[in-house]
């Protein structure tokens, strides 16, 4: 079974990374396989909406920390790696059919920056979804830092990203992070009433509407994408990464030099 799978219902493509049993960890193999079903959703005039999606116990777990980890000795690396990624994610927003996030179960790191790329987000009324970077020792580098503060507003942002803050479906629609929530049970259903209503609508329009709100509402996307990878090198070479590296791999709370 392909670690990413699609299905196609009516002119809704279902994108669903699937790899559960570890919790849709992103390697190489996954960020890939999304980058390429994205790139053919994005390209095929049959689909008019897309729906991303994970498989098992969750959406997410975010970056496979062994990928993650490796940058500690290899913080050159950095940007190659997150070229990839960017790559993939960007498409959510780019491509100029409407993208939503289906999260259940946990949506956590680059999995909350990739939700943050698409355009609309549904979650379960139990899940959890967090930028967690900062635990680390790391920032959100794959498009959190710049498109957050647009969804919730700076202050909120801050506190998510500052604190890693994770908070559940509820709060997430009050804060406006997603824009449906509903019991994991009718998920499906709220995802799919969502949908409806955007396939009622004009495709052309939705897509030239998605790129003007997008222009406004993030002017400088490049340039603050760009100082992320800039920001994340300094972190990455420093005392604090090799130490949350560490005790994230040891199971324990980190000693940061500043505590």
């Amino acid at each position: 079974m392909s670690i990413v799978v699609t299905e196609d219902r009516g002119a809704v493509r279902h994108v669903v990374m699937n790899r559960p049993e570890k919790r849709n960890a992103m390697n190489d193999e996954l960020i890939a396989g999304l980058g390429g079903a994205l790139h053919s959703a994005a390209h095929d005039p049959s689909v008019l909406c897309v729906v991303v999606r994970g498989e098992g116990a969750m959406f997410s777990s975010g970056m496979d920390f062994s990928s993650l980890g490796a940058l500690a000795g290899e913080p050159g690396r950095l940007r190659e790696f997150r070229t990839g990624v960017l790559a993939a994610w960007n498409l959510c927003e780019e491509m100029t059919k409407p993208t939503i996030a289906q999260i259940h179960g946990a949506c956590i790191g680059g999995a909350m920056e990739l939700a943050l790329a698409c355009d609309l987000r549904t979650m379960a009324a139990d899940a959890v979804i967090g930028l967690v970077e900062t635990r680390v020792g790391l920032i959100p580098d794959v498009g959190g830092s710049s498109r957050l503060p647009s969804v919730v507003g700076l202050g909120r942002a801050k506190e998510m990203i500052l604190a890693s803050k994770m908070i559940d479906g509820t709060e997430a629609e009050r804060i406006g992070l997603v824009n449906r929530v509903a019991p994991a049970e009718e998920l499906d259903a709220a995802t799919d009433a969502l949908v409806a209503e955007l396939l009622a609508c004009a495709p052309v329009a939705v897509g030239l509407a998605k790129r003007v709100i997008d222009a406004s509402a993030k002017p400088a996307l490049a340039a603050t994408l760009e100082q992320e990878v800039t920001i994340q090198q300094i972190c990455a070479e420093s005392a604090d990464f090799a130490e949350g590296a560490r005790a994230f791999a040891e199971k324990r709370q980190p000693q940061f030099s500043g505590h």
